[in-house]
């Protein structure tokens, strides 16, 4: 220790002191006064024995006792004083400056100031020391950072000691969470696969179900279809179908006669029609009177009519439309013309010279005005049967339905505008609602046009019973029975108006049916009595006696369609006889 004490101070010993360690366990020195140099080394642990204490510089007894303070020692690299070392200083108090043994205590000088960073001052003369070799700490810096330090000196019992995770702790947290997103991922597409198969299932039991119902609705399944079902479209028998039904009765204002039809609208499976009745079907009036529809229509009018239709077909009519031909002219023009398929040409009956071109041309997809159309409606041509008119009319009345409004509302304005005079029964509004709904089927195609068949004598056939009767109107046909009475049409040719009546009450009274034969354009003398099957000849005989006619007025010939015994009255009929 002595040699390397040596080389670092050229061997002048005496010149410093051995005072301590500092905290790193390297000697600290400090520079010895010339006075002292000489005398006895210092022995830094001869207090101990006297005071009992370690050595302490900046102990009060130490400076009571001696009266000085300790002297400065000096860093040998940096010139700079060095604070005296205490062992137990705590770095937690304000240093005491150390005392300057050469400054005022030499000469009287006073002291160069004190300089917290350990530095000397500017104006004083530094001393030359030798270089030392050992770590001196340097004075601790200002006040604040001496806080900042006190603050931050901290005990290990302070500490949570945290182990830092290393790079394979990441890779194996790394390697976790993909294995975990993985392991979602596939349970989210099981998921979803699982949804989508019960999607499909549920998608495929429906499409079952619709078709097995929309089978069963249409009849069409195997071992389910019964014959009140054929031909009605619907699983539901034609007689529980919900059905609209509406008369309308078309009267030629100009040459006289009548067209009738139904309107009827199936709320139950979506279809509209129109069935054409013929003028020579049988009606039973409320006296039982056998008569026919297009009598019924002139006399009875609506409410009559309408009875007798609901007896014999089993309908259930809910309004009479009485459609007088300038009315249907007016509907026309409003809905703004009508486009028919005509069947035939029709002259212009103001036409005077032959040759002049059709009012109504023959040919598809004609553009009819309305009074063009009433032409066409009304038009019968010579030798023509009545239904071929019918049917004509029929095409006006599906047409009008087409260019009709679908709206409730403009539907019934329209029938409003017409300014008709309607039955009780039926009022502007039901008739336009009516008609609105109809209109729409027939846009849609949904709407046909039907003639009920009907036999010579007036009857309803076979055919008609199923084809329209059961099936178009749900009903059930109930034509007069032909055995029940003998038919007897009865034609007024005597010129008196009143012995029609006197002859229907006659007749009645005597057990046959009346029907009515209307008005012979012309008079004749002699009364007839007309049979046409043979086995008609005793019933003949005995209408001319109820009626108080001569046997010799009957004969065998032609008969009105729907009687047994036709009788036209002369000017030698006398009711009173």
């Amino acid at each position: 220790m002595n040699d390397r004490y040596d080389a670092g101070h050229g061997g002048d010993r005496d010149q410093y002191q051995l005072v301590g360690y500092d905290e790193y366990g390297r000697p600290v020195y400090r520079q010895v006064p010339q006075q002292q140099q000489h005398q006895q080394p210092y022995d830094p642990y001869a207090q101990q024995s006297q005071q009992g204490y370690g050595y302490d510089p900046y102990a009060a007894g130490a400076q009571q006792q001696t009266g000085q303070y300790p002297a400065q020692s000096y860093d040998t690299g940096t010139q700079r004083p060095v604070p005296p070392y205490d062992p137990y200083d705590t770095g937690q108090h304000n240093p005491v400056p150390p005392y300057d043994p050469y400054g005022g205590a030499q000469g009287g000088a006073p002291a160069a100031p004190y300089d917290p960073y350990g530095r000397a001052a500017t104006s004083a003369q530094q001393p030359r020391v030798a270089e030392q070799t050992a770590y001196i700490p340097q004075q601790a810096g200002p006040a604040e950072e001496r806080s900042d330090e006190a603050e931050r000196d901290y005990h290990t019992g302070q500490f949570a000691f945290v182990e830092e995770p290393d790079g394979d702790s990441e890779d194996v947290i790394d390697w976790l969470n993909f294995t975990e997103n993985r392991t979602e991922r596939r349970e989210e597409a099981k998921r979803r696969a699982r949804s989508r198969l019960v999607a499909l299932v549920v998608v495929l039991a429906l499409t079952a179900v619709g078709g097995v119902g929309y089978l069963w609705y249409a009849g069409k399944l195997p071992g389910l279809s019964s014959s009140s079902d054929s031909g009605t479209g619907t699983g539901t028998s034609a007689a529980a179908q919900n059905r609209d039904v509406i008369v309308v009765h078309l009267h030629n204002t100009k040459s006289g006669g009548t067209s009738t039809a139904l309107l009827v609208d199936n709320t139950t499976t979506k279809q509209g029609t129109t069935v054409l009745l013929p003028n020579s079907l049988a009606l039973t009036d409320d006296d039982g009177t056998t008569t026919t529809l297009a009598k019924s229509v002139e006399d009875d009018g609506s409410s009559g009519t309408r009875d007798a239709i609901d007896t014999v077909l089993g309908t259930q009519i809910q309004g009479t439309w009485r459609l007088d031909t300038p009315y249907l002219q007016n509907l026309v023009d409003l809905v703004g013309n009508i486009d028919v398929d005509t069947n035939t040409d029709v002259p212009d009956p103001a036409a005077k010279k032959k040759g002049t071109a059709p009012l109504v041309n023959k040919g598809e997809d004609q553009t009819l005005s309305g009074k063009t159309a009433v032409a066409y409606a009304t038009y019968r041509a010579s030798g023509e049967a009545q239904n071929a008119q019918l049917e004509r009319f029929g095409q006006v009345m599906q047409a009008v339905l087409r260019k009709l409004s679908s709206d409730a509302g403009a539907a019934t304005t329209t029938v409003q505008t017409l300014a008709q005079i309607l039955d009780p029964s039926l009022t502007d509004k039901d008739l336009g609602t009516f008609l609105a709904k109809l209109a729409d089927l027939a846009k849609g195609g949904d709407y046909k046009t039907a003639l009920l068949p009907v036999q010579a004598d007036g009857t309803l056939s076979a055919q008609a019973s199923d084809s329209v009767v059961k099936d178009v109107l749900g009903g059930t046909a109930k034509s007069p029975d032909k055995d029940a009475a003998v038919r007897v049409s009865v034609q007024n040719a005597s010129g008196v108006k009143d012995n029609t009546e006197k002859a229907r009450v006659v007749l009645l009274n005597g057990g046959f049916t009346f029907l009515e034969g209307g008005t012979a354009s012309g008079t004749q003398a002699a009364s007839k009595v007309v049979y046409a099957d043979a086995a008609d000849k005793e019933n003949a005989t005995e209408v001319a006696k109820t009626l108080g006619l001569p046997t010799s007025a009957v004969s065998k010939g032609k008969t009105t369609s729907n009687a047994n015994v036709s009788v036209v009255l002369g000017q030698n009929y006398d009711p009173s006889s």
